[in-house]
C-alpha cells in the first residue's frame, strides 16, 4: 500500500476523507498507472508551488492524480520558456534516470496530488512490470521529440511562426468557419512562455489576427475561425 504524506491534513477526520479522496484518486489512473502510484508516498501541492528545480539531483518520479502542471526553463533574466503541460492521469520527472541532474523546473498550475515514487521502488516495479519499462521508454522518446520540435522552432521560426506552431499544436486538422475550434484554459502570457517570447509582442499578434477575421479571443479562450497564414 502507498504511504500518506499531506500537508494539509489537520485533524483525525480530515486525514480520513483525505485518505479517501487519495484513494479515489489513484482508482481512477490507468491500470499501469495505478499500480505505480500504489508504491508512492502521497503528497498535496497548492497552485504555482514548485515541485522541482531544475539543475537539483532528484531520484523521484511523480505521478499526477489530480492537478495540472508545466515543465518550464527561466534564466537569470526571468525569462521563461514552457516544455510541456502535464495533466491528471499522467506522470513526470523521469528524467532522472540517466543519473543526471534535473533537465526542466515543474510548478504546479493548480492544486494538485501527487504520488512520488522513490528510486527503489520504481526499480522493484519496473523488475516486476516489465511491459511499464516499454512504456516508460516510449514516454522519455515522445518527450525528447517534442524536445527537439521545441528546439527547431526556435532556432528556425520567428515569434509569430512560433505561435501558429503552438495553436494548431493543440488540435488536429484545420479551422474553418464551418467549423471552427475552440482552444480552452490557454492565456496569453502561457502562450508566451510556450513560444519563448514577450506577453506584450505575443498579445499583439493575437490582436492582429483578430482584426484579420482568423481568430476570436476570450477569457482564458482562442477561436480559431480559419486556417492561420503562413506568414504575417
Amino acid at each position: 500500500m502507498h504511504m500518506l504524506e499531506s500537508a494539509w491534513m489537520e485533524n483525525p477526520m480530515s486525514m480520513s476523507n483525505s485518505a479517501e479522496a487519495h484513494e479515489n484518486l489513484i482508482a481512477a489512473l490507468s491500470p499501469e498507472l495505478r499500480a505505480l502510484a500504489l508504491r508512492g508516498v502521497i503528497r498535496s501541492y497548492r497552485k504555482n508551488s514548485v515541485i522541482i528545480n531544475e539543475g537539483e539531483i532528484g531520484d523521484s518520479l511523480f505521478v499526477l492524480l489530480q492537478g495540472k502542471v508545466k515543465v518550464y526553463s527561466t534564466d537569470t533574466e526571468g525569462r521563461e520558456i514552457t516544455y510541456n503541460i502535464v495533466e491528471a492521469g499522467d506522470y513526470f520527472a523521469e528524467m532522472w534516470l540517466d543519473g543526471g541532474p534535473r533537465s526542466a523546473s515543474v510548478m504546479t498550475m493548480e492544486p494538485c496530488v501527487c504520488s512520488i515514487v522513490g528510486r527503489d521502488a520504481l526499480r522493484d516495479h519496473l523488475a516486476e512490470e516489465p511491459e511499464f519499462a516499454l512504456a516508460l521508454v516510449a514516454q522519455v522518446i515522445r518527450r525528447a521529440r517534442a524536445a527537439t520540435e521545441t528546439a527547431r522552432n526556435m532556432a528556425l521560426l520567428d515569434v509569430y511562426g512560433r505561435v501558429v506552431a503552438a495553436l494548431e499544436s493543440h488540435h488536429q486538422g484545420a479551422a474553418s468557419p464551418e467549423a471552427p475550434v475552440v482552444l480552452t484554459q490557454i492565456t496569453h502570457q502561457q502562450l508566451a512562455s510556450r513560444v519563448g517570447a514577450s506577453r506584450e509582442m505575443v498579445s499583439r499578434l493575437l490582436k492582429d489576427l483578430e482584426k484579420g477575421g482568423y481568430i476570436e479571443l476570450g477569457v482564458k479562450r482562442i477561436t480559431l475561425k480559419k486556417k492561420l497564414p503562413a506568414r504575417w
